[in-house]
């Protein structure tokens, strides 16, 4: 039964207009619906509300001006999975570089979302056929940001966004923008991105934008003292095919070392209350390295489960 919601899942994903209906005129008609997935088990546990905090090399899925805040003369790379129900895996890889003799930071990155291989049945063999089928979606791109001033960053990513059912494929191409904001005041910083500027794509002879999202959002530190932080961040996004969406997320941290986070997204047809952890391990000889989990609840569809690792060297 799971294997059957995955496909239907992955059909409505892939193939826009199955899953319209009257009552939402806009709901199913845009492809690429994978691109909304958000990446990182820190975002994941704050809710969702990330494009004002990022600041590392899941940027390049949220704010593709978060990579600047990367310490410049430094690497990252940044490795991303999630646990999705009806055993759907969401992959992701980042890696964030400085050029010698270039202001800026640069990243590759690339994103897939697959399931495992499906038994192909037909009307005369409803038991199988023998014969077995994949379905999946990616994407890669390449990201540039860099700081203009101490306050003010921008970036910019082109992504190949690759989908396939069987023995059928498609490829386009989109573009995100985003700048971020620091204030100077309690921690604050305003984010902004629009993401997924494209074109057309056609699959099953069915043509759909893929859809283009923009988001705004804040964090603030709300309090500060010893070895203990607690930051907020808030994010409003508006997707073209659905109703407008607000995440909102809380990082607890204790000595820089230990994270504490959770956070709610409101206004989503599967995903609810959120929570993870982290830990933060310290420069040495391999570099500094971070690693995090993250809980979603899926509501009727049970739960997503995220693990990241980071690294900088």
């Amino acid at each position: 039964m799971k294997r059957l919601i995955a496909l239907v899942g992955l059909a409505a994903l892939l193939v826009p207009g199955l899953a319209q209906a009257d009552i939402f005129e806009k709901v199913g008609t845009f492809g690429g619906q994978f691109l909304k997935i958000g990446v990182g088990a820190r975002a994941a546990g704050m809710g969702g509300a990330y494009v004002a905090m990022t600041d590392d090399a899941t940027a390049v899925f949220w704010n593709a001006a978060g990579i600047a805040r990367v310490e410049e003369g430094k690497s990252q790379i940044s490795i991303n999975h999630a646990n999705w129900p009806a055993e759907l895996s969401y992959d992701q890889v980042g890696y964030v570089f400085h050029m010698k003799k270039i202001p800026g930071a640069f990243a590759v990155h690339a994103r897939a979302l697959t399931m495992k291989p499906m038994e192909e049945t037909t009307a005369f063999q409803p038991f199988g056929t023998g014969r077995t089928f994949d379905a999946g979606m990616m994407s890669a791109g390449l990201t540039y940001a860099r700081s203009f001033t101490d306050k003010f960053s921008a970036g910019v990513t082109v992504n190949m966004i690759h989908t396939g059912l069987a023995d059928l494929s498609q490829q386009t191409f989109a573009v995100d923008i985003g700048t971020l904001y620091d204030v100077g005041a309690a921690g604050m910083k305003i984010g902004m991105a629009i993401q997924n500027i494209g074109s057309q794509e056609k699959f099953i002879e069915r043509e759909a934008r893929i859809p283009s999202i923009f988001r705004v959002g804040t964090t603030a530190t709300l309090f500060k003292g010893g070895d203990q932080k607690l930051t907020g961040s808030f994010e409003f996004s508006h997707p073209p095919d659905n109703s407008e969406r607000v995440n909102v997320g809380a990082e607890y941290a204790f000595h820089q070392y230990l994270f504490l986070r959770g956070g709610y997204a409101f206004n989503y047809d599967a995903e609810g209350m959120s929570g993870g952890i982290g830990f933060h391990f310290p420069a040495s000889v391999a570099g500094m390295a971070d690693l995090d989990y993250a809980y979603t609840d899926m509501l009727d569809l049970g739960a997503a489960h995220r693990f990241s690792i980071r690294f900088q060297f």
